[in-house]
């Protein structure tokens, strides 16, 4: 299995994401979620995006199509303590057992018919929130910059730090999986390692809860 993006909630209107542009990364597009109630700022990478998410319309994020979903569970983290983060797995058959009893939801913004694919973890909080987009196969980030001031070009690892679960047959099926690693803690937090670290460089993002290594 392979990552297609990873999100995390902010409750800022995505103002922290400048701290990602100040440490050298180049933004990409945005977009709104039409009828989702969310809204991103993004940055691309050679294998992988990076979303920060907010609430622009908090009606629409409970109403009755998208809040059975869960996703407005995340987007309240700071007083409910589930995981910030969304972990998108790109659409494969190496990821179709994991998404067998998935819930799915018909996004206004896709075609009828292309559904998202969700496991909420809402009885593993301090996992992420993990889906899978109906396009199959990785897709390359066209008219998108991927070239970056700090030369962070791939991801290679994605750690998931939790503080405690209920069951681990989430995390089972990630066993001895080289790019996404869950890692127990007395945090909610994301480890992004760029590059193998080849640089040997690191910076921390505190209030995306994010450190990044490159």
């Amino acid at each position: 299995m392979n990552i297609d993006h990873i999100f995390i909630f902010t409750d800022d209107k995505g103002k922290i994401a400048d701290d990602l542009v100040d440490f050298g990364l180049t933004e990409g597009s945005n977009r709104i979620h039409v009828g989702q109630g969310t809204t991103n700022r993004k940055f691309y990478f050679d294998n992988f995006f990076l979303e920060i998410l907010w609430v622009h319309n908090p009606n629409e994020i409970t109403s009755d199509k998208t809040k059975p979903m869960g996703l407005w569970q995340r987007a309240e983290y700071k007083t409910n303590r589930f995981s910030p983060f969304g972990l998108c797995i790109v659409n494969s058959e190496g990821s179709e057992t994991i998404f067998n009893n998935a819930f799915k939801y018909q996004p206004d913004y896709f075609p009828q018919g292309m559904e998202i694919e969700i496991i909420k973890n809402e009885d593993q909080t301090d996992l992420p929130w993990t889906f899978r987009l109906p396009f199959k196969g990785q897709k390359k980030p066209e008219n998108e910059p991927t070239k970056h001031k700090n030369d962070i070009s791939v991801l290679t690892n994605a750690i998931f730090e939790y503080q405690s679960i209920s069951e681990n047959t989430f995390i089972e099926n990630f066993k001895n999986h080289n790019q996404i690693q869950f890692a127990k803690s007395s945090r909610h937090w994301l480890n992004l390692i760029f590059d193998n670290g080849k640089q040997g460089k690191k910076q921390e993002f505190e209030k995306l809860k994010l450190t990044i290594e490159y």
